[in-house]
């Protein structure tokens, strides 16, 4: 019986099934959904308890490991190490550069980037950091709180993602090992042991991660859309209209994610950065473009100077709350996303080069959101210092959620700029949902890369119904804790990707002393003693 008929999709459904990595996952979610709908204060409590240990006790964990992260990837930019193809040494990239970059970039963290776009600046503003010191509301409480979101958000954000794609993408398109996370330990458990109890604990890690970090994201992003509803139309949704708008919206990335890369999430991710360049222009323009580009460029600057220090800073001696709360939280919840945007960007990147990749996904993703949080954080600071908008105000009464909205009804045409925002907003949970779907439907049937309809249709609305209820319970706070609980784990295993992309590129000692390109070198040029086709080939020109 074919596939197309219904026996046929099951059968294949139950058939690509990894099934003790699908069954932990479903019931971890399945838990959460249960938990945080029966007894919502046990489980908030129980999860900000682990949550305020970690960051008060390890919380360097998460500082170093990221400090390093972001250094290695640098060097492998940089580097000789980059020329390394994934792929055939004749392989061409799958998908143009517009279509990588708008893929890379909507299934990484720009869901939140949507979020805290408006918010971060101007909280770092009113209740300065104390690695910046000075006066609340003040010039330099103003050029820091810009200087701390790019901290938060550029090179440290993008990282851990590219790091941890590498030796999954190399193992999957040279060697034909399962497109898993599990695959980062095939250096030192080999590509015929991914079945073992470790790869399995590893896959299964996977999961609960992605679950903790996405579910966080789209509990922002979800909370955001509906303030926006309240916001614009003064009818507040309620717990039903909560329940159908999120209902609309995993319709829409269960759609997405049922299409394929080519016909959904593609198309959709080239829309949303199409729309998201639009709105940062246009609040450009009409937002106060010359105290805009005075503040980033002088934020920029300290970011630049002050990189190392910032990324050290425990404030130690104080408690470390103000840092516990900002940056471990953030660097707890950048790695436990890895595992999803990870294996999404391995699956998308056959082909390119590890300088493509690390370059795209760090470089170029940093310059594009930079920018964004120099115009959102500097017009929030702007508006709110001229009292032309009490953004403040209005995040006392509708949360975080609400930030963007009176920055861009103080804006010329504001009516119009909120709507573009609402649909923006739209667009970058669709990105992010369907991208993290297609992953763990990879994690859950052993490194399928198109895995069953069924198995996306079953995620899809796993994810969708764990952030609508997170909304409707009030557990988005402590789905955020949950994320430095979740990202622990994943600091460790993105250092074993680091591990594992030293011990691929460890042999091909030569390009540091042959001045010739790698393309041109001979195969005896190289010391491998890994199979032929592992051979240096230099970045395409895509």
């Amino acid at each position: 019986m074919g596939d197309s008929k219904p026996n046929g999709r099951f059968a294949r459904f139950t058939d690509e099934l990894d099934g003790p990595v699908f069954l932990v996952g479903f019931l971890t979610a399945l838990v959460a959904v249960v938990a945080f709908a029966l007894i919502p204060d046990t489980a908030a409590e129980a999860v900000n308890n682990v949550n305020s240990f970690l960051w008060q006790n390890v919380g360097w964990v998460y500082i170093l490991a990221m400090f390093f992260i972001v250094v290695f990837a640098l060097f492998l930019v940089f580097g000789p190490w980059g020329n390394i193809k994934l792929g055939k040494p004749d392989e061409e990239p799958q998908y143009s550069f517009l279509s990588y970059f708008s893929m890379l970039y909507s299934a990484g963290i720009a869901a939140g980037i949507v979020f805290w776009g408006p918010a971060e600046a101007i909280f770092h503003y009113d209740t300065v950091p104390p690695f910046v010191g000075g006066e609340s509301q003040t010039a330099d409480a103003a050029v820091g709180a810009v200087q701390y979101t790019f901290f938060h958000w550029g090179l440290s954000a993008w990282a851990a993602y590219a790091i941890m794609s590498l030796p999954i993408a190399f193992y999957t398109y040279r060697h034909d090992a399962p497109m898993r996370i599990s695959t980062v330990l095939a250096p030192f458990l080999g590509v015929d042991n991914l079945d073992s109890v470790w790869a399995k604990l590893v896959d299964i890690l996977a999961v609960f991660a992605t679950l903790g970090g996405i579910a966080t994201t789209l509990g922002f992003v979800g909370s955001q859309f509906l303030t926006g509803i309240e916001y614009t139309t003064g009818v507040s949704v309620g717990d039903a209209g909560t329940v159908l708008a999120i209902t609309a919206l995993t319709i829409a990335f269960t759609l997405s994610v049922t299409l394929g890369i080519e016909k959904g999430i593609r198309r959709v991710s080239q829309f949303n950065m199409g729309l998201f360049m639009l709105v940062m222009l246009l609040a450009f323009i009409l937002g106060p473009s010359v105290y805009i580009m005075t503040v980033t460029t002088e934020a920029l600057g300290q970011y630049i100077n002050q990189f190392v220090a910032m990324s050290f800073f425990l404030n130690a001696g104080n408690g470390a709350s103000w840092v516990g709360s900002w940056t471990v939280f953030y660097w707890a919840w950048w790695f436990s996303w890895t595992p999803f945007v990870g294996l999404f960007i391995a699956r998308v990147s056959r082909g390119r080069t590890i300088r493509q990749v690390v370059a795209t996904g760090v470089l170029a993703s940093t310059g594009i959101t930079i920018p964004w949080f120099g115009i959102m954080g500097s017009t929030a600071i702007k508006l709110q210092s001229t009292n032309a908008a009490d953004i403040l105000g209005v995040i006392s009464e509708y949360g975080v959620a609400g930030s963007g909205y009176p920055l861009f009804e103080a804006l010329p045409v504001g009516g119009v700029l909120n709507l573009l925002f609402l649909l923006l907003i739209t667009t970058f949970f669709v990105t992010s949902a369907d991208s993290s779907t297609l992953a763990l439907g990879m994690l859950t049937t052993g490194g399928e890369l198109e895995p069953s309809t069924i198995n996306r249709v079953i995620w899809g609305g796993l994810v969708g119904a764990l952030a609508s209820l997170l909304m409707v319970v009030g557990g988005v706070n402590a789905l955020q804790a949950a994320s430095i609980i979740t990202g622990g784990p994943f600091a460790i295993i993105t250092l074993l990707a680091v591990a594992a992309i030293i011990y691929i590129c460890r042999d091909i000692r030569p390009i540091f002393f042959d001045t010739r390109r790698p393309d041109t070198m001979s195969e005896s040029s190289t010391n491998f003693d890994a199979p032929d086709d592992m051979s240096a080939e230099g970045a395409d020109d895509d």
